[in-house]
């Protein structure tokens, strides 16, 4: 069933005229018989009894017009509501997020963000599962890397940023450290696995050493705890563990080699995700990314 239908019926029934409706909706009176008469064929009833000279409802037209009028207030109440939070930093903001930045970062920063614009609600799912945007209940995402799927629209928020190799300083007390990539091969290196793929090769320019370890996990926190305990050397995003080399809690190596890019992208569906809450967000937290490098 048409809207437009709707609208020349509406109008028709208040101005006792289709030719009055067609020129206040400024079409002419053929498309708006057409259009009468494809609601009654789409209802199984007569609604208008149409003359040459005058237009009555039927008793179910006038049954009819109450829901008629009543649907057509509730959708254009709703555009006007959908109107209202593309210009309003309000709604509910669904988004997903990597593990160990999310929890260990960008859940304080959230906070801040929330305590700025107080009409919004957050809906967070944090994982390091890669969240199918088109079928789960997520409307924007943070990801590592260039998204494969080329449809997605990816914004840039921290395009300089690598992977850093690092270690705790207990690790480097009792294994030494090593002095090139390849040495990598004789620590226990700590990786992570996403789905089914292990992150086991370690890119260091346009070479690529495949370690080992004793420890694997598909949730990237657990790979930068083990990291802080001593159990191994990690290869992970140098924003998961700033904060931790800045400390002293870890520390780089292999420093002079350069590693594999681990770019931060805020991802959605489309370009109707951009709703100013989400624009506000990315402007927010490249604020944020700004200031804490330096």
């Amino acid at each position: 069933m048409r809207t437009d239908d709707l609208n020349v019926f509406v109008y028709a029934a208040e101005h006792g005229s289709l030719s009055a409706a067609a020129r206040e909706l400024a079409i002419t009176p053929a498309v708006a018989s057409v259009a009468i008469k494809r609601l009654e064929d789409a209802l199984g009833t007569r609604l208008l009894v149409r003359s040459t000279r005058s237009l009555r409802l039927t008793p179910a037209g006038a049954h009819y017009l109450v829901h008629a009028k009543t649907a057509l207030s509730a959708l254009a109440e709703g555009e006007k509501e959908l109107h209202r939070e593309r210009q309003e930093i309000a709604g509910e903001l669904s988004l997903s997020m990597p593990s160990d930045l999310g929890r260990n970062v960008l859940l304080g920063w959230l906070d801040r963000f929330m305590a700025r614009h107080p009409q919004l609600r957050l809906r967070l799912r944090v994982s390091d599962r890669v969240s199918d945007l088109f079928r789960q209940p997520v409307e924007i995402a943070l990801r590592y890397g260039v998204p494969e799927d080329s449809s997605l629209v990816a914004l840039p928020l921290k395009s300089d940023n690598h992977r850093a190799v690092c270690a705790a300083p207990s690790y480097i007390a009792r294994h030494g450290e090593p002095a090139t990539p390849d040495e990598l091969r004789q620590h226990n290196c700590l990786c992570f696995n996403l789905g089914e793929r292990v992150h086991n090769q370690w890119q260091f320019g346009s070479e690529r050493i495949s370690v080992q370890g004793n420890r694997v996990s598909d949730d990237a926190e657990c790979v930068r705890r083990w990291a802080l305990a001593g159990e191994g050397i990690a290869y992970k995003s140098r924003l998961d563990v700033q904060a931790d080399l800045d400390a002293g809690r870890l520390v780089a190596l292999l420093a002079s080699f350069s590693t594999e890019p681990a770019p931060l992208y805020l991802v959605c569906p489309h370009r109707l995700s951009l709703t100013p809450a989400v624009v506000a967000l990315k402007d927010f937290l490249i604020e944020r990314l700004q200031e804490n490098a330096k």
